[in-house]
């Protein structure tokens, strides 16, 4: 052999043991090596490690009332343009239906709300007129909000460190989720699960009045967030206008007020949303402003002056560990639609112990199999073979460490199954 291809094998071998040897360790004692040196564990799936298992169902009838309701909308703002008077405008199942009072208006309504969208169909029952979205729309919406849920979660689950998650798409409303090594299965959930749209509404004036027996036109009442603390009542009469969208936030970050030092979340807009926040502010300075969160008012503050940076912060009754959640649940963007457990598993580490337990002394014992086989049937060659095979195990075990692949129950045993393999080569070439 050349001495470049010795040189190369020795160089491989020393870079496999190097990789490997961090897993022989705890992770206390890893911490402490210096930086330059192999640290990095094999890590370990989910029924290896613990952690959870979550079947999640998309509510994707609630994302298509919204798109219904949104051609409600643009069918009341067609047929007041045009001056056309209608009664009973809403949602029938499926379809969106309004009767035109004025018998020789139904063709001129007719023509004005086909040319709505390209997704629409419209059909006409005497002077009610029935506007229904296609087929192929109705599953581009369904794909798109699962798509987007899908999404939305990783970002999320990666938001809190965890590694290796398997986040896959089941059939046409199911998400699986799973979720190696978490250590609070239930602050996970709360973070998937949480639809986190937020909006912000202008406060109406009758809210002094704090009867929640009477809504104004317009308006509707919101449970509050920090109901009872400091005086703050139990509901806020919003405006149902949304005067700014959180879908045109960028950023999220948790902080401390330098006011009082009580946890913070500053917000970041993109440029047409913090165009939207400064004219909102700037035209109601001395007018309270709530943020709405999942129905629900998180904080009402008064705008005391503009805010034209495009930035802001939201102040409220919550610790440092909400604060992180909410500024974790902003950056991930809003789900489209709310999500249903429909099936929970917790696999508890001890299992995983018993799975890692078992996994080495199989692998032990087809190790000494191998080895004893080897040495006694081929002598020093045998010998030599052995060598090579427990090198093949700390390069695999090198190799899983530097690439942080997922090492599971079925890979351990393709691990004893290598053992095997790997002196086959050698046995055929020593019995010849």
């Amino acid at each position: 052999f050349s001495k470049w291809k010795i040189i190369f094998v020795f160089v491989v071998c020393i870079f496999g043991l190097g990789f490997s040897a961090p897993n022989f360790f705890e992770k206390k004692v890893i911490e402490g090596f210096p930086d330059w040196l192999p640290h990095k564990h094999v890590s370990l799936g989910l029924d290896l490690q613990g952690g959870s298992h979550l079947l999640l169902e998309v509510d994707v009838a609630s994302v298509m009332r919204e798109h219904l309701e949104s051609l409600i909308d643009s069918m009341r703002s067609e047929l007041r343009k045009a001056r056309i008077r209608y009664s009973g405008l809403g949602i029938a199942g499926d379809d969106a239906r309004v009767s035109i009072q004025d018998a020789g208006e139904v063709a001129q309504a007719r023509s004005l709300l086909g040319n709505i969208g390209n997704d629409t169909s419209i059909n006409v029952d005497g002077s009610t007129i029935i506007l229904s979205f296609t087929a192929r729309a109705w599953a581009d919406r369904r794909n798109a909000a699962l798509q987007q849920s899908l999404e939305i979660i990783r970002r999320r689950v990666d938001e809190t460190g965890v590694r290796e998650p398997t986040i896959q798409r089941q059939g046409d409303e199911r998400i699986l989720l799973q979720v190696p090594g978490v250590e609070d299965p239930e602050r996970l959930k709360t973070l998937i699960g949480k639809t986190a749209k937020m909006t912000f509404h202008l406060v109406h004036e009758r809210n002094i009045d704090q009867d929640y027996t009477r809504t104004p036109p317009g308006a509707r009442w919101l449970p509050n967030q920090d109901a009872g603390f400091q005086g703050q009542p139990k509901k806020i009469l919003i405006k149902r206008r949304v005067m700014v969208s959180g879908e045109d936030l960028v950023d999220a970050q948790p902080g401390f007020d330098q006011r009082d030092n009580q946890p913070i979340v500053s917000f970041r807009f993109n440029a047409r949303g913090g165009k939207k926040f400064g004219d909102v502010t700037a035209a109601n300075v001395n007018r309270p402003f709530a943020i709405v969160l999942d129905g629900t008012v998180i904080s009402a503050p008064v705008i005391r002056e503009p805010i034209l940076g495009g930035s802001g912060q939201i102040s409220g009754n919550f610790n440092v560990t909400q604060a992180q959640d909410l500024a974790l649940l902003l950056r991930a963007g809003a789900l489209p639609a709310p999500l249903t457990i429909l099936e929970e598993r917790t696999v508890g580490p001890g299992l995983g112990a018993d799975s890692i337990a078992a996994g080495k002394i199989a692998s032990i014992i087809g190790m000494i199999l191998v080895v004893v086989f080897m040495a006694l049937a081929y002598g020093l060659f045998g010998l030599m073979a052995d060598i090579a095979l427990a090198i093949n195990m700390f390069l695999i075990l090198g190799g899983l460490s530097v690439l942080q692949a997922t090492l599971t129950l079925p890979g351990i045993a393709g691990i004893v199954l290598t053992i095997g393999m790997a002196v086959d080569a050698n046995v055929l070439i020593f019995e010849r």
